[in-house]
This record gives structure tokens, C-alpha cells and sequence, in this order.
């Protein structure tokens, strides 16, 4: 029985120790999911994960979507016929999905839907760390955060009934800490699944038409007052001390690390957990503010809880001293952790703070170290391939453009491939925007999965306005960065030509580019004439860079029990430090004034050993 069976199939009262993400995908198939989708990110990924390896024996449906959007479609399509269903997604995905999610907001459904978010503080694998809690305000939906493992499975369930219970999706969002965090978590029974349930047709039920969306906005307001009346003060949780003067309200991951410093330090201050953010709890807030004169918020990222508690006061006309962030008791930025948060505290009360207090992402206990590729990564291979056409064609300076995946990496040296990195799918679009007098031509890198999920209309803009722009699209087979799950390109990644994968090629030339060359990288060779010969071509030119993920490679070579590595023969090398400076490869690195190969890092890709990296021939399988 694999993990993830052993967490489907445990026993009503049976305590397992789960991260928060297997803790929420238990919670929804204990309330009856039928329906699940997503597009893999970061740190969300761990519930597709679960669901992808059990989701037939759940008797569910499961998919990994094109892109967020889709996925939240999918999953309201089925919520609309009454089925439970689920979306997930990590928080720059919401800017994806927040088209859908405005609409649907208004049009409501019958089954429960639940949209989970997981916001990323400190960046950790994202490109912002914007605080998805705003989009609860702007699309007028709850918004329910756990702070353990126990509470994001009882949560996800409360989720659910909520959303029934007022025809509503619900935003669920945790962080990372809270998705990456093990813990106790105590098993409940499964609830049988929702039956289908056919909703009479007509253009007013699921129509986002004005006439229908001016009748359908009061009764998202309507819903919204109810859930703030009749449900918010169920997720309130009051740990009183001793005395009064002191009291902090708290959420999410923050509510942790409060409670860890108040019960080290033996801190007298009350807490005021709030485990629905959206609306707020407003009569226990004021309830406890009046309680306690002194109150200290503590929150990750934005002053989400400050602002609204300070007007809420001011409305209500309830006096109290606050602190939080908007008075700079607290960093406006970054993940908190028990130094942040005592610092914060002991400042707030007067007291003396002696120990050290380290910022987050800027901590001197971690030392600084660039990350690079695996060793075997294809992108090296391609990167290195690039930057020596780019030199031979005298176009070094030419203005380069990359996506989110483990080829950002390119960005660091020795390749500096990236001189652009913005979101998914943008890369092929700027580089169609940059003016040919600041470069004659441009060069794009995306992988196979974001090509899938947006590169698609960059490529067409491409060819509509004949951009003189090279697109290398870098396909490993495999959505690598987030661990190694399909896209529609690799369905089935052992199988080239299975019917289940979508040919990258083909959508390429079915939207009309005429240049359109499938290379294997490790033929640095090949690589090079067809970089080359993309920028003599008027237009886009495309260029397939297709070679499967080391990780999957090395999966595949232990199971056969093979395992080559490559050495360095000290009589033929020069010591040009040619594989060190320009290739890169982690395996590779200099002693006595020889290149030196690590056997237990060497991957046994072999094109080292090829004479653009190494002209003296001195690389050899060991």
C-alpha cells in the first residue's frame, strides 16, 4: 500500500502525521469531492499530488487543467450539478483564475466549491508574495485560513457546507508554512458523495449577462451579510491570561508563531484567533478589543486584519491602542518567524528584546549560495548552445526573455540567459514588444507546461505582427519545478507518440510558423546550427529543445541499474576551465589546476565530454 493509500484509507478517529496539503486533500474526500482540479504550483502541489495517486480509487474525478482558469472552470461546471468539487492553486495562479472567479462569484452554484489559494511569503518559488486575501474583498466571497494541519482538514469541510448553504464558492487559503507543516492530525469518517443534480436550463441560472448580473450582485451582498451574521463567530477562538490590559489578534500562520513566543516568553496577553478572515467576525472583535485596550495584530504580509480592525473601531467608536504594521511594530514584508514576531511584541510592551532578531529572507543564519540545475539538466545544454550562437553571430547583446520554471535559473552565471522574467507565458510576448533598434533580434526561453498553460497566445501574436524573435521552447516532458507532474505535451512521458500527448510541434505549426526545428540539447552540435539558422529567418522562428528531465532519466537508469559517470584524464586536460566557467555543471569543478568530476554528483549525461565544452577532449566515460 503506497502513502497516500494508507491516507485515503484511514479509519474515522485514527491520528496520522500529515503535512497541511495531505491534511486538506483528506478533508475533501471526508466531505464527499467528487470533482478536483488544478495546474501544479508551489506550494499547492501536494494536494494534486495525493489526488493524482488516489483519485480512481476515490471514485472522484481529478485533473491537471491547461491553466488555473481552466481548472477553476472545470471544477464550476461540476459544482453547478450539485457535485462537491475543488480547485487549488498557488497565489499567482488566482490572477489566472480571478477572470472565472468574478463571474462566478455572482453567478453562485449548487454544489459545494471551494477555491484554495496558497500564498507564498518570502518568495520562497514565486515571483511576488501578494497577499490573496484582497481577492476576497474584490470578489465579495469568504475566505476561511487554518493555522495547523487538524484545522485545514476540519476546515476544508466547513468549507464545503458553507458553500452549499449559501450557493457560494468559498476561498480557502493557507501560506506556506501552513501547506508545508507537519502535524497530529485526527481522521474522520467519509461522507457519501452529492448526487448529480440536474438544474432546470435557462439563461438566468449560470448567465453572466448585465440584466442578470445587476439581480445577481444584491444577492451576493445578501450572502455575504448572512455569512458574516450567521457564521464568521463560529471560527473564533479566545486563549485568555490573566490579566486584561494586553490582547492580540491573530490568523493563519501568524497565529502560530504568536502562540509559540507568548507561551515561551510567558507572555500575559490574551489571543483572538480568527479563522474566517472574510467577513470578519466583527462582534467578537470589538467584544475583545474592549476587553483588552492594548492590542497587538500580528499577520503575515499585507495589514490585511490592521486596517479593517482600526476602521472597525473607528466606526464603532471603541477607543484602543494598536499595534501592528501600519505603526511599524511589525515588518510590512516577508515570512514572520518566532524572532520577527517576539521582537515585534517585546517592542510593543516596552520590554527589552537581547536576543538576535533575523529579517525573514535576509536571515545571516543561511548562507547565500546561487541555485543552479541538476546535474544532466537539458537546459544547461541549451543555455550553453545559445549563448555560444549568440557570440559567434556577433548578437551578444541581444535582448533576451524567460519564463517561470527551472530554466529561470538561466538567469544566473555563467549563461545570463533572462534578461526579462515576468510571469507565465509573458516571455514570448515581450520579446515580440522589444523594438528591433534595441535588438535586431530577440531570443525567448519557455518550457513545455507553460507553453501549454499561456505561451500559446504570445506565439500567435508572434507570427500576427511577424515579430523577428526566436522562441526556444525547452521540453523536459514533464512539469519539473513543481515535482514532476504531466502536461498535456507528456501524458504519458514515456511515449513520444501516444495518443494522449499533444505534439508541441503540431500547435506550432497549426498556428501558421513556418520555421519549426525539434532538437535534442545534448547534441550541442545541432543545437548550435539551429540557433543559428533561426536568426536568418524572417519572423518568429521556433525551436523544440526536447530532452526528458534528469530526474526522470536517473529514475529510469537506477531501475536498470545503470549508472555511468565521467572522468577527467589530468594528462590531456589544459586546465582552460572552459566545463568550469562556461558550462557550469555542479558535478565539474577545479583542483590543483585540473577540472575534477565528482562521481557520486555525475549524471552520466556526457556532453562535457563534447568538444564545445571540453576542445581538448579530455572528458571520458570513467
Amino acid at each position: 500500500m503506497s502513502y497516500y493509500d494508507e491516507i485515503l484509507e484511514a479509519k474515522d478517529g485514527q491520528v496520522l502525521f500529515l503535512l497541511g496539503n495531505e491534511a486538506i486533500a483528506r478533508g475533501a474526500i471526508e466531505s464527499g469531492l467528487s470533482t478536483a482540479a488544478t495546474y501544479p504550483g508551489t506550494p499547492s502541489s501536494e494536494v494534486g499530488d495525493f489526488f493524482y495517486a488516489v483519485y480512481k480509487k476515490a471514485g472522484m474525478h481529478f485533473e491537471y487543467s491547461v491553466n488555473e482558469k481552466i481548472a477553476l472552470e472545470v471544477a464550476f461546471a461540476s459544482a453547478s450539478l450539485g457535485l462537491r468539487s475543488m480547485v487549488f492553486m498557488k497565489h499567482v495562479g488566482m490572477n489566472v483564475a480571478s477572470d472565472a472567479l468574478m463571474s462566478i462569484a455572482y453567478t453562485g452554484t449548487i454544489g459545494g466549491l471551494v477555491v484554495m489559494t496558497a500564498d507564498d511569503p518570502s518568495m520562497h518559488s514565486s515571483q511576488n508574495e501578494q497577499d490573496n486575501r484582497h481577492y476576497a474583498e474584490l470578489s465579495h466571497l469568504p475566505l476561511i485560513e487554518p493555522s495547523t494541519p487538524q484545522e485545514a482538514k476540519d476546515f476544508i469541510s466547513e468549507a464545503f457546507e458553507i458553500s452549499e448553504k449559501y450557493m457560494t464558492p468559498v476561498i480557502f487559503r493557507t501560506t506556506t508554512m501552513i501547506s508545508h507543516e507537519r502535524g497530529l492530525v485526527q481522521i474522520s469518517p467519509l461522507l457519501d458523495k452529492k448526487k448529480l443534480s440536474i438544474f432546470q436550463s435557462g439563461k438566468d441560472v449560470f448567465n453572466s449577462l448585465p440584466q442578470f448580473a445587476m439581480r445577481n450582485k444584491k444577492l451576493l451582498d445578501e450572502k455575504i451579510y448572512k455569512i458574516k451574521t450567521q457564521e464568521s463567530e463560529r471560527f473564533v477562538k479566545i486563549e485568555r491570561a490573566d490579566e486584561n490590559e494586553w490582547g492580540a489578534i491573530s490568523s493563519g500562520a501568524g497565529y502560530a508563531y504568536l502562540k509559540d513566543v507568548v507561551s515561551k516568553y510567558r507572555l500575559s496577553i490574551s489571543i483572538l484567533k480568527i479563522g474566517m478572515t472574510n467577513p470578519l467576525p466583527e462582534k467578537a472583535i470589538i467584544n475583545f478589543i474592549k476587553e483588552h485596550p492594548r492590542i497587538i495584530i500580528v499577520e503575515e504580509l499585507d495589514p490585511y486584519l490592521e486596517e479593517k480592525i482600526r476602521a472597525l473601531c473607528e466606526l464603532q467608536g471603541v477607543d484602543a491602542i494598536i499595534y501592528g504594521k501600519m505603526n511599524s511594530y511589525f515588518p510590512i514584508d516577508y515570512e514572520f518567524n518566532m524572532d520577527i514576531v517576539r521582537s515585534g511584541i517585546f517592542k510593543a510592551m516596552g520590554k527589552e528584546d537581547t536576543q538576535s532578531f533575523t529579517k525573514g529572507a535576509e536571515s545571516p543564519l543561511v548562507a547565500a549560495r546561487t541555485p543552479v540545475l541538476c546535474s544532466g539538466c537539458p537546459h544547461r545544454a541549451s543555455f550553453f548552445a545559445v549563448r555560444r550562437a549568440l557570440k559567434l553571430a556577433g548578437m551578444s547583446d541581444a535582448k533576451i526573455s524567460s519564463d517561470i520554471g527551472c530554466y529561470s535559473l538561466g538567469a544566473y552565471d555563467p549563461y545570463d540567459i533572462g534578461d526579462y522574467m515576468i510571469s507565465m507565458g509573458s516571455s514570448i510576448g515581450i520579446a515580440s514588444g522589444i523594438p528591433e533598434a534595441a535588438s535586431r533580434r530577440t531570443v525567448s526561453f519557455i518550457g513545455d507546461s507553460t507553453f501549454f498553460h499561456s505561451g500559446i497566445p504570445g506565439l500567435i501574436n508572434a507570427k500576427l505582427n511577424n515579430a523577428q524573435t526566436t522562441l526556444i521552447i525547452l521540453d523536459n516532458r514533464i512539469t519539473a519545478m513543481t515535482g514532476q507532474q504531466p502536461n498535456p505535451g507528456s501524458m504519458d512521458p514515456d511515449d513520444l507518440d501516444s495518443k494522449l500527448n499533444i505534439p508541441i510541434e503540431n500547435v506550432v505549426k497549426g498556428i501558421g510558423i513556418s520555421s519549426v526545428v525539434t532538437v535534442d540539447p545534448f547534441n550541442l552540435g545541432e543545437m548550435l546550427h539551429a540557433v543559428n539558422e533561426s536568426f536568418k529567418v524572417d519572423g518568429p522562428a521556433v525551436i523544440i529543445s526536447r530532452r526528458e528531465c534528469a530526474i526522470l532519466r536517473d529514475a529510469k537508469e537506477r531501475k536498470a541499474g545503470r549508472h555511468i559517470v565521467y572522468m577527467v584524464d589530468e594528462e590531456k586536460c589544459s586546465g582552460c576551465g572552459k566545463c568550469v566557467e562556461d558550462f557550469a555543471c555542479p558535478a565539474i569543478s577545479f583542483k590543483g589546476g585540473k577540472a575534477s568530476i565528482d562521481p557520486d554528483q555525475c549524471d552520466g549525461c556526457g556532453v562535457c565530454s563534447e568538444r564545445y565544452v571540453c576542445p581538448f577532449q579530455a572528458i571520458e566515460v570513467a
